[in-house]
């Protein structure tokens, strides 16, 4: 087995020298003519541009950008959607030798203010007059910036200093003289944190950092540069995240994959019924939200759903002892019956029967979930990093085992500290924080080692297993620490649960609240003749609560009687994704839930 210093040499290597824009211009070379993006237009139809084309855009959007002085060292600012255009634009700031910064679409005026004067923007891009409108309100408190450009700007909005339509009516640069204007220590992005733990912070990622990571992550796929060309993806997730950063928009540019915009986020079910991705990560809601909308459609037959579930629960086996290698020819042969009778069904249904890497990240999924996926045939995988980690960190996309985040990524040394905490060293390492020496050295120790702020354990075989954030574990009255993220993660395999919060910190024992899962409460209640008028009203009807606290002691099985949540709190509104109590990738915000929820809370205790 190659050792960690032997591959850290090898991507090194690999990287010395390279900036995005020269990775790109090596992947153009080879993949010139194939397709790069796809979206779909307003009337359904679809739209595609190749390597070359979009070459070519970008070359005359950099030669826009730079005549209205975006140049070396600066920073735009993009609030722009997934799509086509956010590509071209990012891509033609770094061949200006720019920093492009993508935020949350759905910042505030505050926050977008907050942003952009942290990073010191010299520019912004808009998608839309609708954002505009947004920038506009604060525009007065914007020192560093002197130019705000629209994408779509079809009834000419006040103020608008420049648009998309000009950029592409520029004569285009020269991209292989322009891609030696940005240095591989130059800032590639500022990735902002989403704020669980205080402040949002600007985490500096240089162009080294993602063309290293870049080839790391394509050794752990397992694939040469010549098989990932082509291979489809759905970029949906917000591009102010690392994990699609590095996916649809990084690992594009450098590997030829080809990219599917979904500007609407809730539309990933249907555009992966038409696109067929070989490649998809979702964070877990995602795929609880699949996993949820798949046994709600088969629980309509009975009889169809007795028949699914009895073979999983055959087959659950004989696929973990099939990914270990262990499984015998006989028990093969019997999963793929029950494959092509059950399993490829349903993966077709959804559009999940090309996968060929299915990731999830960012949060946890309960191990029960993952394990579900896999014996229908989705290979799905876990994988574990941060934004300062520039994404990966650790995964294993074959040889995968539920309930753990893999091994460390090639060329990466990952380790625990006295304290258990996990703890990662490589080409991967962020430069610090944006403005903030003191909040950097918390973090980053001397050695170069990055101290995640994550408990975790690893096997005899080097998989790592994610016990919990140190800042969020319980410690109940009696002095027991508690991982609410393991509670939460079995009351979410509850099928009426969808979301989940473990309670119990200086308490004298755990309680939880929970949200009805909007795709199977509905369902469920219909076969039963519930009526009701609103979810709320569902989440306290007495079959509701018996349903769901009948099923909690089963959900606490493995859980000593101090750990167990003893009393639960039904909520029916779904928690939505940036809001004051989840984070844009779906993480709990605790301190937000305990503020919104004090009520229900202080209820569960009287």
């Amino acid at each position: 087995m190659t050792d960690v210093a032997t591959v850290a040499a090898e991507i090194d290597a690999y990287a010395e020298g390279k900036n995005i824009p020269s990775a790109f211009l090596e992947m153009l070379a080879r993949n010139g003519d194939a397709t790069a993006f796809r979206w779909k237009n307003d009337d359904d139809s679809w739209s595609e541009v190749t390597w070359n084309q979009y070459a070519a855009d970008v070359a005359k959007a950099a030669a826009g950008l730079g005549a209205r002085g975006l140049g070396h060292g600066d920073r735009i600012m993009l609030v722009i959607r997934n799509a086509y255009s956010f590509h071209v634009v990012d891509t033609a700031a770094m061949f200006c030798g720019a920093t492009p910064v993508s935020i949350y679409n759905s910042s505030s005026p505050e926050q977008m203010e907050y942003y952009c004067n942290d990073a010191g923007a010299k520019m912004i891009m808009v998608e839309d007059v609708g954002f505009f409108e947004a920038v506009s309100k604060v525009r007065q408190n914007l020192g560093s910036v002197e130019a705000v450009g629209i994408v779509h700007d079809p009834d000419g909005a006040s103020g608008v200093d420049f648009t998309y339509d000009q950029l592409m009516a520029s004569d285009p640069i020269d991209l292989a003289a322009a891609a030696t204007i940005c240095q591989p220590d130059d800032l590639a992005t500022l990735i902002y944190t989403s704020g669980t733990t205080g402040p949002s912070k600007g985490v500096m990622l240089d162009h080294r950092n993602i063309v290293w990571t870049v080839e790391s992550l394509r050794r752990s796929f397992g694939w040469e540069l010549e098989k990932m060309a082509g291979m489809r993806v759905v970029s949906y997730l917000p591009m102010a995240h690392i994990a699609e950063r590095a996916v649809s928009h990084y690992q594009a540019l450098i590997a030829g994959l080809e990219i599917t915009c979904c500007p609407d986020p809730t539309q990933i079910a249907v555009y992966a019924g038409e696109v067929r991705p070989q490649i998809m990560f979702g964070v877990p809601r995602v795929w609880e939200k699949i996993y949820s909308g798949i046994n709600a459609a088969v629980s309509m037959d009975p009889e169809k759903e007795k028949a699914v579930n009895d073979g999983i629960a055959a087959a659950g086996p004989i696929k973990e002892k099939m990914t270990l290698g262990t499984a015998t020819q006989e028990e093969i042969e019997t999963y793929e019956f029950l494959d092509a009778v059950a399993f490829s069904t349903i993966r077709e249904l959804v559009g999940l029967d090309q996968l060929e890497a299915a990731i999830t990240g960012a949060a946890p999924i309960p191990a029960e979930m993952m394990s579900w996926f896999r014996t229908i045939g989705v290979p799905l995988s876990e994988i574990y990093g941060l934004s300062e980690t520039t994404g990966p960190m650790t995964w294993e996309r074959e040889r995968v085992k539920s309930g753990y985040v893999g091994v460390a990524c090639p060329g990466v040394e990952v380790a625990l500290a006295e304290d258990g905490e996990v703890i990662c060293r490589g080409g991967n390492i962020f430069r610090g924080y944006l403005n903030l020496p003191d909040k950097t050295a918390e973090v980053l120790d001397a050695d170069g080692w990055f101290h995640s702020g994550d408990i975790g354990e690893f096997d005899d075989e080097g998989y790592l297993k994610i016990v919990d954030r140190k800042k969020e574990l319980i410690i109940t009255a009696g002095g027991k620490n508690l991982s609410p993220a393991n509670l939460e993660a079995r009351l979410k395999m509850i099928p009426l649960v969808g979301q989940a919060c473990a309670i119990g910190d200086q308490k004298p024992f755990v309680s939880a609240l929970v949200v009805l899962d909007p795709d199977a409460a509905p369902p469920w209640a219909a076969a039963r003749g519930i009526e009701y008028s609103s979810m709320e009203e569902l989440a306290s009807h007495p079959d509701t609560i018996a349903e769901i606290e009948n099923a909690l002691t089963g959900a606490m099985e493995g859980f000593n009687n101090a750990e167990r949540v003893k009393k639960l709190k039904i909520l029916g509104d779904e928690w939505l994704p940036d809001s004051d109590v989840l984070t844009p990738t779906s993480k709990l915000k605790r301190r937000g839930i305990h503020t919104r929820f004090a009520a229900e809370i202080e209820a569960l205790y009287g």
